[in-house]
């Protein structure tokens, strides 16, 4: 548990110091969920690093268990007067061992699908670490915590040639690893990065209607 918490730290400060140099035209861009502009995404992640489990009861039922509302809620909470403000705030929470949950694997997953969220229309790239994305190929590929990124997954091996990993049962579909988790959180991946008998299987899945959060 120490060490996926070392793995989140790492990964928020990470972030944080791509977001350093931003203008603020930049962080007023839409991400990559649809929902929220980068600097409303970054407020996010704050606001899941400042959120424990009793915390999170008391906005969820606050929120008549409208998951939306909730977010929508802490993430306002957590905008600074500026967009410095609120990167300064998120710099706050690097280290932070808070979380609505023990499932940590969530919020390494958290911080890595809103990471990118941000990162592709800014066009910043990161080189994950390979546990990193190993850890996050097994989870999402086991489990629809947060996102149904099992039932994407279902019926299908997922081959990341790039970490040398795969997960799942069934016909093929090669890709990266990180393409491979963002198409299970339901993120835009061209279909033209994936190969192998499931693959277009796999694409039209992706494309399924959810809101991206």
């Amino acid at each position: 548990m120490n060490h996926l918490w070392e793995l989140i730290h790492t990964e928020r400060a990470a972030l944080a110091d791509d977001l350093a140099g931003l203008d603020e035209e930049q962080w007023q861009l839409q991400t990559l969920s649809t929902a929220w502009t980068v600097e409303q995404a970054v407020a996010h992640l704050t606001a899941g690093a400042s959120t424990g489990f009793w915390a999170w009861i008391r906005s969820i039922v606050g929120a008549g268990f409208n998951a939306d509302l909730h977010n929508q809620r802490r993430l306002e909470e957590r905008l600074g007067p500026t967009p410095a403000g609120t990167l300064e705030q998120f710099r706050a929470t690097i280290d932070s061992t808070v979380s609505p949950t023990g499932t940590l694997q969530a919020w390494l997953g958290e911080v890595v699908i809103h990471g990118e969220d941000i990162r592709v229309p800014l066009g910043l790239h990161r080189n994950y670490p390979d546990e990193v994305l190993v850890t996050l190929l097994d989870f999402f590929e086991s489990s629809n915590f947060t996102v149904p990124s099992k039932a994407r997954a279902r019926g299908l091996t997922l081959v990341a040639r790039d970490v040398h990993h795969w997960v799942g049962a069934g016909p093929e579909v090669e890709g990266t690893a990180l393409d491979l988790i963002m198409a299970m959180a339901g993120r835009p991946v061209p279909a033209e990065r994936f190969r192998g008998p499931g693959a277009l299987d796999f694409d039209a899945r992706g494309h399924e209607p959810s809101q991206r959060r």
